[in-house]
């Protein structure tokens, strides 16, 4: 068996990869007016080029409250991006997919809490702008943290 190689699509992926920091905005119901945070985010290529790991934390007040951990693939099958999903919520697993429509990377979960969907637009290879949104339905979506992310490292 021959062992497989990144592709274009896997590449894609590797435009996440870097040390960012942002000032995210934090919407209800983190904080009734909505809140600003520190976020760091360390993405790296793993798996011969195969994957990307995420390990992404939220400060307030210098204080770290909330710590992420995430695993995005490429998978030839379904031809859609994957992302498993781990986070201090302890929410469990969540699986989100979703696809590339030029820089921006968008993915979608359902769970029992509803819907969620997130998006990474890169914007160059020193920034990108991050959003979380969820719906009760899949087609009203409210927003719940959005960041413009700088590479630091």
């Amino acid at each position: 068996m021959e062992i497989p190689k990144p592709t274009d699509a896997h590449r894609k992926l590797q435009s996440l990869v870097g040390i960012w920091k942002a000032e995210e905005k934090m919407f209800p119901p983190w904080d009734p007016k909505g809140v600003m945070v520190v976020s760091h985010v360390n993405n790296r290529s793993a798996l011969d080029g195969l994957a990307v790991i995420q390990d992404y934390e939220v400060a307030m007040n210098d204080i770290v409250n909330f710590r992420g951990h995430g695993i995005f693939t490429w998978d030839p099958i379904s031809q859609l991006y994957v992302l498993h999903w781990f986070d201090s919520m302890e929410t469990g697993a969540n699986v989100f997919q979703g696809s590339f429509d030029n820089k921006k990377l968008t993915m979608t979960n359902k769970s029992q809490q509803g819907y969620a969907r997130a998006s990474w637009e890169i914007i160059s290879d020193k920034s990108y702008i991050y959003k979380l949104e969820t719906s009760s339905d899949g087609n009203q979506w409210q927003a719940m943290v959005e960041g413009s992310y700088s590479l630091i490292g």
